[in-house]
């Protein structure tokens, strides 16, 4: 059973971002930049996280007696299973054979971002830790209200899952592919720890983007004008059209972000010949750099892996970052130095005859995500003696 809301504090339900002071909600937020008031906001104002695309915000705020914020959670009800990186599809299925509606659902996540952060966003104080329950308590009230089918809480950080897992939600494993800083003053440090064929590898990947005549340029979001904002979106439009897919996010979401995140956000542009040809998108706080998008107008041999992997990795060492979250999927990061690393998600499921078989497959995955892991980390290309 769910724990007592406590009767000192009041928990709201909050239809936009923008009935929430900036301020207030940053300073539970801390540092990670998906979980920043501009970021959510960007994604409401620009209409890519609305109602109309299945994503309609419920964020809750737990203030006590004297209106002081003690926490918070990004919370949406959703009408489908896109943009969340965590893959329900089977579930809904499941839930349509036995003629019950899987949608709506509640989701505590970041859209469209599969980057560990905070979900319940609580002050550091023992009035901010007794802000989890009734944060959660009211998710529940809300599912009640919407009859929505569950409640799932999406790339949380670790020191936050005793919070649900007290309250009887499940655990879900999955597995990531992250870079990290071992104190290296340059590039040529990080492939002098890499064993033989890795390192030539890469540097035969580095040599044919210098030999098809690119280079590249690192812009911070307060650098981007508009000719600069009209190529960064047409390259990371072109990556879905290529697949048939429409776009999870649009230029006014770029725009505003590039204004209100400037030092937050990062591009990469490829140029050849002064024309720029490729992008990535990234965002970054004091500690971390995050890939996030990528597309290209041309193709050309290892430019993907030069602007998305190898000038990122530059630019942390460059920076003294300390870790590079490149995004999800590709086993092919794994020979470039990018380590396993476990991401988790959270599920609450209302409908008693579900319940038992989804523990049962989620105690199936994670062994096998455990297996995977053990297994990946016996591939990485590091010289045996640097091993960390």
């Amino acid at each position: 059973m769910l724990g007592t809301r406590q009767p000192s504090v009041n928990v709201q339900v909050c239809c936009s971002i923008d009935s929430i002071p900036a301020a207030e909600w940053n300073h539970l937020a801390g540092n990670n930049p998906f979980v920043r008031h501009a970021f959510l906001a960007a994604l409401e104002h620009s209409g890519c996280a609305c109602t109309n695309t299945g994503w309609t915000p419920l964020h809750l705020t737990c203030t006590t007696a004297d209106g002081h914020l003690t926490g918070a959670l990004p919370l949406y009800l959703k009408t489908h299973s896109y943009g969340e990186y965590v893959f329900d599809w089977s579930w809904a299925d499941a839930w349509q054979r036995a003629g019950i509606a899987y949608y709506p659902k509640l989701v505590a996540a970041v859209p469209f971002s599969p980057v560990s952060g905070p979900r319940l966003l609580l002050e550091q104080s023992a009035a901010g830790r007794e802000a989890a329950a009734p944060l959660i308590n009211k998710a529940h009230e809300i599912l009640s209200d919407r009859g929505a089918s569950s409640i799932h809480c999406l790339f949380p950080y670790v020191d936050e899952l005793h919070y649900w897992q007290s309250q009887n939600y499940m655990l879900r494993k999955d597995c990531q592919f992250h870079w990290h800083n071992h104190g290296y003053k340059e590039f040529g440090d990080f492939l002098g720890v890499l064993s033989a064929e890795p390192r030539k590898k890469i540097k035969r990947e580095r040599r044919r983007v210098t030999e098809a005549g690119i280079d590249h340029r690192i812009y911070r979001g307060s650098e981007l004008d508009d000719q600069l904002l009209d190529v960064l979106f047409r390259n990371y439009q072109a990556t879905y059209l290529k697949r048939t897919q429409t776009p999870y996010l649009n230029r006014a979401f770029f725009a505003e972000i590039a204004a209100t995140m400037p030092d937050s956000l990062v591009t990469i542009f490829a140029y050849q010949l002064d024309k720029p040809v490729a992008c990535a998108i990234l965002f970054r706080n004091a500690e971390t750099l995050y890939g996030r998008h990528w597309g290209s107008e041309s193709d050309f041999n290892s430019l993907h892996f030069e602007t998305c992997y190898y000038q990122g990795i530059e630019y942390c060492i460059q920076e003294n970052l300390q870790h590079f979250n490149p995004g999800t999927q590709g086993v092919h990061k794994l020979t470039r130095g990018f380590e396993p690393t476990v991401t988790h998600s959270l599920h609450w499921i209302a409908e008693p005859a579900f319940r038992d078989p989804i523990a049962d497959f989620l105690r199936q995955e994670a062994s096998m995500i455990d297996a995977y892991m053990l297994e990946a980390k016996q591939l990485l290309p590091f010289r045996i003696q640097s091993r960390q």
